[in-house]
């Protein structure tokens, strides 16, 4: 029951980001705002791993967890860099 709760407020503080990227027009702060949003969802994966007790879906998320933002921000840095030029 905590945990569902938990989970709901997850949800919410993802709508954050979300309600950011789609409010400015700068390229960076939307990059920045999709990073938070796929942290959060890699932290309800671990979330529902728990409430499941299935570890595959935990397996998953950790991986979510360090490798997604890494490709998103050196993305980031690529269209930061273009727009310099």
């Amino acid at each position: 029951m905590i945990l569902n709760l938990v989970l709901i407020a997850m949800i919410l503080a993802m709508l954050i980001p979300m309600y950011e990227a789609w409010q400015d027009d700068d390229i960076w702060q939307k990059m920045l705002a999709f990073a938070s949003i796929a942290t959060k969802t890699s932290l309800m994966i671990l979330v529902v791993s728990v409430l499941r007790d299935d570890w595959m879906i935990g397996v998953a998320g950790v991986i979510i967890l360090s490798v997604g933002n890494a490709g998103l921000m050196l993305l980031a840095h690529i269209l930061k860099r273009m727009n310099e030029v």
